[in-house]
């Protein structure tokens, strides 16, 4: 039963990370500038300042594509043609993530460095853990302390670099032909014509 316990445990523990381990769709963020989704302020009636963060799952050029896909939704429902991106820069968000191997067990910042072991369950922290412990030390003989979450794997180590893309613009918005010769125009229909199958929406309960 015990083993069956774990097995359910472990199971359920990566459908969760499996659950979570998507790009960030396009959708309002939780908060302005949040990573989640985009998120607006307009400034004057025809200037607005958009935003979309995207997780660490979410490529650099998803953030731009969707970025620009909000600015144009923003241009049509507001009656205008074209808009024009005034200021655009894209911030990289990075930091270093160390954790003991996911071969060995799982790293809770909450409650300190727990792994697995098949014949003992979870080391701490887990109802039906029948881990005990063992004695650690050097030399023939040598029984050291007792320490009963010693971990002989706890050297074994992942080192990644996780990266989250945020991109902002100023947006300008206009109506009639899109300025000619201007990089930085953008005809808004045609904007979410062609960006429309790359944009990743949610999916639909």
């Amino acid at each position: 039963m015990t083993s069956l316990r774990n097995l359910l445990i472990c199971g359920a523990t990566a459908a969760i990370l499996t659950a979570c381990a998507t790009s960030t769709p396009y959708q309002p963020a939780s908060k302005p500038g949040g990573f989640d989704g985009f998120s607006q302020t307009m400034i004057e009636n025809d200037r607005a300042r958009i935003t979309f963060g995207g997780n660490s799952l979410t490529k650099r050029e998803t953030v731009e594509n969707s970025l620009l896909y909000r600015a144009a939704e923003m241009a049509v429902e507001r009656g205008f043609d074209y808009f024009t991106l005034a200021e655009r820069e894209v911030e990289a968000n990075k930091r270093v993530n160390v954790s003991p191997s996911s071969r060995f067990g799982l790293y809770d910042p909450y409650f300190n460095y727990s792994f697995y072991r098949p014949r003992y369950g979870w080391s701490q922290n887990y109802r039906y853990s029948r881990f005990g412990g063992f004695y650690r030390g050097r030399g023939f003989g040598y029984r050291g302390f007792y320490d009963p979450f010693y971990d002989p794997f706890f050297d074994d180590f992942n080192v990644r670099e996780i990266t989250k893309y945020r991109a902002t613009a100023e947006v300008l918005f206009g109506k009639g032909p899109k300025p000619v010769n201007r990089d930085n125009a953008f005809n808004a229909r045609e904007v979410l014509q062609n960006l429309s199958d790359v944009i990743e929406f949610p999916e639909e309960n």
